[in-house]
């Protein structure tokens, strides 16, 4: 197929990237005319080979670590290969959840770019002037040069920064088109909004209450002391040390959205309520998963807005 929409996720944001999957299909009046797929860390044994192993990031070594929560972010570079180097893809996180019809994306005019995506919120954008690479809109024959397994191999040999991967900084920015913020919402859930992304760890709706296992940046160009004080943490009390819990996102309706779609799921058999169990046993989905999705009231059907939000 020509135009797909890859979801890279690995074990512990599977059931995000499941629903995610959904959501692209159920939201769209065009769903026959492109693919989706999930793209797994399971399915790619280099990431295992390098597992305890030094990399580059933020231009400090780090310990590459397959049970962090965002291993899977190397692979947003894998779909030109994917795809054959042909036709149009997008990349989206497993945290990220169409409201719109992503149709409307996958066949816009590119302007003769070979990305379109948007820039970071916050210092990372206006600062170190960062792309969100969170959502991308892939030309693919404009992306030869994108070869996934080679270049996160590079970040072992300290030739390539983690961070200036992810944000594109190797990218000609003449090629970057710039995608409208709605389809790619961060934690802001409207009547416009394409595409929400939960981009807030922290407060991810199916994972309030459990044990934080994602590593926070070590690096903060406007007050350097706080990177000095987190790499002190790690290197003294391990990677995870006193960061806390997830805590209940502050939008009722996107922790509303997100369970309704579950529910769906689990309606349509695409996640079982075993594998739900299991998720949860595992610390990957809050532990009272069944009562939110019990209090949940059902999403409007497809071809309406799925839930009463604001302008």
């Amino acid at each position: 197929m020509d135009h797909c929409v890859f979801i890279h996720s690995n074990p512990k944001q599977i059931v995000g990237a499941i629903v995610a999957r959904h959501a692209l299909k159920r939201n769209s009046r065009n769903a026959d005319k492109f693919d989706v797929q999930i793209i797994d860390t399971r399915d790619h044994p280099f990431f295992l080979e390098y597992e305890g192993k030094k990399y580059l990031r933020d231009g400090v070594e780090r310990v590459w670590l397959n049970d962090d929560l965002q291993s899977f972010t190397p692979l947003r570079f894998m779909p030109p290969e994917l795809m054959g180097y042909r036709g149009r893809a997008v990349i989206i996180d497993p945290d990220i959840f169409a409201v719109g019809d992503i149709w409307e994306l996958l066949s816009r005019d590119m302007q003769g770019k070979a990305i379109v995506a948007r820039a970071r919120s916050g210092t990372k954008g206006l600062i170190d002037h960062c792309m969100a690479s969170s959502v991308m809109l892939l030309d693919c024959a404009k992306l030869t040069h994108w070869r996934c397994e080679e270049q996160f191999r590079s970040m072992f040999e300290m030739k390539l920064d983690y961070s200036d991967w992810i944000c594109l900084k190797h990218e000609d920015r003449a090629t970057i088109g710039l995608l409208e913020n709605e389809w790619n919402d961060f934690d802001h859930l409207t009547a416009k909004t394409k595409m929400l992304h939960t981009t807030r760890r922290k407060t991810q709706p199916w994972k309030s209450g459990l044990p934080v296992d994602w590593r926070p940046a070590e690096r903060f160009r406007l007050f350097p002391p706080i990177g000095w004080l987190m790499r002190a943490r790690r290197k003294l009390f391990g990677e995870y040390a006193f960061l806390g819990n997830y805590k209940d996102h502050p939008d009722a309706n996107q922790e509303r959205l997100f369970f309704g779609l579950l529910r769906e799921c689990i309606d349509l058999k695409l996640v079982t309520e075993d594998m739900l169990r299991n998720e949860m046993k595992s610390n990957h989905v809050r532990h009272d998963a069944f009562e939110v999705l019990d209090r949940t009231p059902a999403l409007a059907p497809p071809g309406r807005p799925p839930i009463a939000l604001p302008g």
